[in-house]
């Protein structure tokens, strides 16, 4: 459906771009996205669900090295800063109706869900 300026609208449910920032708030909408209709189809909202799931692995990979002493701390901190930068900004692209394609995550997200964006 579209209105007079000539934008799309949703018929019903969650906007893309709102799908897609939602999907960063932890990895069940994640799944939730990409297990149901309408938005498994979709291929940005699939995009945004497999990089926050890639995120939380990397977030659990970081997690690991908080049990060495100091220097995995440290590594476990600016990690964690880093983690959460990038994560931020995922967000706000993806509430934007754009994408922030991180380094090897976003390349894996792009292949799997068919987003060109």
């Amino acid at each position: 459906m579209s209105d007079e300026t000539g934008t799309t609208q949703a018929s019903s449910g969650l906007s893309d771009s709102a799908a897609g920032a939602l999907a960063y708030v932890t990895i069940i909408p994640s799944v939730i996205f990409l297990l149901i209709d309408p938005y498994k189809d979709k291929p940005f909202v699939k995009f945004h669900a497999i990089q926050c799931l890639g995120l939380a692995v990397v977030g659990f990979c970081i997690g690991i090295l908080n049990v060495i002493p100091i220097l995995g701390q440290i590594i476990f901190l600016v990690g964690w800063l880093c983690l959460f930068v990038c994560w931020v900004i995922c967000v706000i692209k993806a509430s934007q109706g754009g994408a922030f394609k991180l380094p090897v995550i976003g390349n894996f997200a792009a292949s799997q869900s068919g987003y060109n964006g």
